[in-house]
């Protein structure tokens, strides 16, 4: 048909200079000019065929007209709600009135409920005794009348104030309308001859691509979309910040493992081990198997003797030690556990120390209760500096470099308190689209009594800093609700369509 309907067009424009309006088309195979939205897509396909070879022009015409809503639809092939309640009603004087319990029964509640109303209004229906009766032997049905003539014709002739109504009602629908004015165009011909796709070994042996017409390539055209695997948001943002660390000198810490022990996710860091971070309502524990292995016994001493009595300048917390608390086993509650690993195998390599930046992202565990912007599980970005003579106007300076990079220039420092750095720092930024100051993440300089007992020269100094992934990633792709962005309500289409992101 459709090559049919295409050779329709030329021989049209053979007689006339061009097609004033493709509604007045029959398209080959039917009896009425192609007047609904259906047919004018058809004949748009033939438009574009003809296009592509140069043989016609056309221009899209629009206008608007009204459709019908499926209750609409309804009311047009039975009858309005209030012409359905008076038909099921006995005429006043000839019967019985009918119960409004009966009257449900008869045509349903919603017809019931509407229907009287507007019946009433009619005067259609009256009251008598508890039930209602027809008033009239004859009505009008205006609403049905209405709704078939815009069915038909797309408009009605009582006017705008009835659409008003109707579409008040939800009975109608503004459906805008497409149209097209065709003229010939340049390689017009009445013989609308296929043109040739691709150029065939065949055609090169035999000479026929001397003669052929060949189809123009269409460097607009979108390719077929492909059904590969996509990258997750996250997985997105994530290489983004590996990108930007990378770039800095930096190398990538191992942190796949996620059950550590208290030790070395707490006691190495300085943590007292009476710390509210400690309890079972803010980490995961693991009950099998129930212990760790023992740390380093040195490392271990050094580590008990600052947390309990003091050293390198600190009087220590002098609060009671479990060497059961330091071996239980739970699930990470922060990446800083690997960096102090690391730190302590750097300090006791063969050869000594030597200056490092490393950074890690990777998942990490708090026992919290899920809502819009939190979950147990999230990701942790995480970076560490270490060289001699650092300060805290280094570190501010390499935040800031850090955080250019990324596209966001205007920053704040805020002190604070962790119990592994000092001095500390909270990051904020300014939203422009808040137009407040948020926090993007926290920082600081590790203290001598995390630093020394692993070994470390006393003139070493450790920046640190670390801001979770999900929130600038949820930033990034417009998320409000964490939840969408992870777990069994992300969106799959969303995931295959979110754009690459760069900072």
């Amino acid at each position: 048909m459709a090559e049919q309907l295409q050779q329709h067009i030329l021989d049209q424009l053979s007689s006339t200079s061009s097609i004033q309006d493709t509604r007045t088309i029959t398209i080959p195979g039917d009896a009425t000019p192609a007047t609904s939205q259906d047919s004018q897509l058809i004949i748009q396909g033939a438009l574009n065929s003809l296009l592509s070879r140069e043989m016609i022009t056309y221009t899209t015409q629009e206008s608007f007209a009204y459709g019908l809503t499926p209750e609409g639809n309804d009311i047009a092939d039975k009858g309005s709600h209030e012409a359905v309640v008076w038909s099921v009603l006995p005429l006043k004087g000839h019967g019985a009135a009918l119960s409004i319990k009966d009257l449900k029964a008869k045509v349903g509640d919603e017809t019931a409920k509407i229907g009287q109303g507007r019946a009433f209004k009619n005067g259609w229906v009256g009251k008598e005794g508890d039930g209602l009766v027809k008033l009239t032997a004859n009505i009008d049905d205006v609403t049905r009348n209405e709704l078939t003539e815009i069915r038909e014709t797309g408009s009605v002739k009582a006017g705008e104030k009835v659409i008003a109504d109707l579409r008040k009602r939800k009975l109608v629908i503004q459906k805008k309308l497409l149209w097209f004015t065709v003229s010939k165009g340049a390689n017009y011909s009445t013989s609308s001859a296929k043109l040739e796709t691709d150029l065939t070994a065949e055609m090169l042996q035999s000479g026929a691509w001397k003669t052929a017409q060949f189809k123009k390539y269409n460097f607009d055209a979108e390719g077929a979309p492909t059904m590969g695997g996509a990258l997750h948001p996250l997985l997105k943002v994530r290489e983004e910040f590996r990108n930007i660390f990378m770039e800095m000198g930096f190398a990538e810490m191992p942190t796949s493992q996620f059950v550590e022990s208290g030790f070395w996710c707490f006691d190495s860091l300085f943590v007292p081990q009476q710390h509210p971070a400690r309890d079972l309502q803010d980490t995961f524990y693991v009950s099998d198997p129930p212990q760790s292995l023992p740390p380093p016994q040195e490392y271990y001493g050094r580590v008990k003797t600052v947390h309990t009595t003091g050293g390198y300048g600190s009087i220590g917390y002098r609060a009671p030690w479990s060497e059961d608390d330091s071996r239980k086993l739970l699930l990470r509650t922060h990446t800083t556990a690997s960096s102090a690993n690391l730190l302590w195998r750097l300090a006791n390599r063969k050869g000594g120390f030597k200056p490092v930046k490393m950074f890690s992202i990777d998942r990490v565990f708090r026992n919290e209760a899920t809502d819009a912007t939190h979950l147990a599980e999230f990701h942790q970005v995480e970076g560490v500096v270490a060289d001699y003579g650092l300060t805290l106007a280094d570190l501010i300076g390499f935040m800031r470099t850090f955080f250019n990079k990324m596209g966001i220039e205007n920053l704040r420092f805020k002190p604070a308190y962790n119990p592994y750095t000092e001095p500390s720092l909270e990051i904020f930024a300014f939203h422009p689209m808040l137009n407040k100051w948020v926090e993007i993440g926290n920082s600081g300089m590790f203290r001598p009594e995390m630093l020394e007992p692993m070994g470390l020269p006393p003139d070493v100094r450790v920046h640190g800093w670390g801001l979770s992934l999900e929130r600038p990633t949820m930033i990034r792709y417009g998320i409000n609700n964490i939840r969408t962005l992870v777990g069994h309500k992300v969106s799959i289409e969303g995931v295959e369509k979110s754009a690459a992101v760069r900072f």
